[in-house]
């Protein structure tokens, strides 16, 4: 597959909020703003409903190209950002840092919206969720507190790098280096400026130039979408979140139909532990991609990003029929 930019610049627009779609906040039920972003009607026949959830240190502006691809096959879609990232505050000791003290601020948030959002839109309804999003997607129906009538991840965050270092001796050294300062400070150094893209990060996230750098000018024209590194206390909330999931029986309890999409070239997250939770869960079913892709499937070259989509959709199709 060709690794370089999409040939041609498709007819949307990824630097520019679609007229069809409409820009809001929903407040959790502690009263703190989350940034979220629908299409109310469908273009054409009615689908159902699709919500979407992006990673760690994501902004919804990333991921428009698929969401308004969705939305023309007939999804009533909607996506939101996590509280303290993007356009939702922040919770940790400056503007840049992503810290949370415990993933269940998180999932947490996820169930009270989801009652809320399926309460208000038709049926069925889809969760598709990215990286950390697919970790807190999963957690969430591995609790049975939410129940979608079907689940996408793409590069779902279900095992941290590197994987060959056991995850209770991560978890252990994470905890002693978070108690030797400030759990909230960075964990890594990103760049000289607070907040800036580092050099190389695109290695590790798409192949397709263009698509990469619609993230760079979204952060320039909407400059408090800017986020580097994770937190030390990041890092624990997170190790914490994955045993949670690895626990026996935890994930051979889920009962929906689980679609995941990963790729053995990631940096990110651990493909064997992607693995390991599809042969786990009952109905999941595993795409795996080589070289060809990086990290964020969603945003690949068209040959990758195009095949994810089909096959997501027909996923659906299967899996979530249209309700008459």
């Amino acid at each position: 597959m060709d690794r370089g930019s999409s040939p041609a610049p498709r007819a949307f627009d990824r630097r520019a909020i679609p007229d069809a779609a409409i820009e809001g906040r929903w407040k959790a039920p502690d009263g703190h703003a989350i940034r979220r972003i629908d299409w109310l009607l469908p273009r054409g026949a009615l689908r159902g409903s699709l919500l979407f959830l992006p990673g760690r240190g994501d902004c919804y502006e990333k991921y428009l190209e698929a969401l308004d691809e969705w939305h023309a096959r007939g999804w009533r879609v909607t996506a939101i950002d996590w509280r303290f990232q993007a356009l939702s505050g922040r919770g940790g000791g400056d503007p840049w840092t992503g810290h949370i003290d415990d993933f269940e601020i998180w999932t947490t948030d996820l169930v009270a919206f989801w009652k809320k959002w399926v309460a208000s839109t038709p049926g069925p309804h889809v969760l598709i969720a990215h990286s950390m999003g697919g970790h807190l997607a999963l957690r969430a129906v591995a609790e049975r507190r939410i129940d979608p009538e079907a689940l996408v991840l793409t590069a779902p965050m279900l095992g941290i790098l590197p994987d060959a270092v056991p995850p209770s001796l991560l978890l252990a050294t994470a905890r002693l280096i978070a108690r030797l300062g400030d759990p909230r400070r960075p964990a890594w150094k990103s760049s000289e400026k607070p907040g800036a893209l580092p050099g190389g990060r695109e290695s590790l996230l798409t192949w397709d130039e263009a698509r990469y750098a619609d993230e760079t000018w979204w952060r320039e024209q909407r400059p408090d979408l800017a986020m580097g590194p994770a937190s030390w206390g990041w890092i624990v909330a997170a190790l914490r979140s994955i045993r949670m999931l690895a626990e026996p029986g935890v994930l051979e309890a889920v009962e929906i139909p689980v679609l995941m999409l990963a790729t053995r070239a990631d940096r990110l997250v651990s493909h064997r532990a992607i693995a390991e939770a599809a042969r786990r869960i009952p109905h999941a079913e595993l795409v795996t991609y080589g070289p060809e892709a990086r990290h964020e499937i969603l945003r690949e070259s068209d040959p990758v990003r195009d095949a994810a989509l089909a096959r997501i959709e027909e996923f659906l199709d299967r899996h979530a029929p249209v309700v008459d």
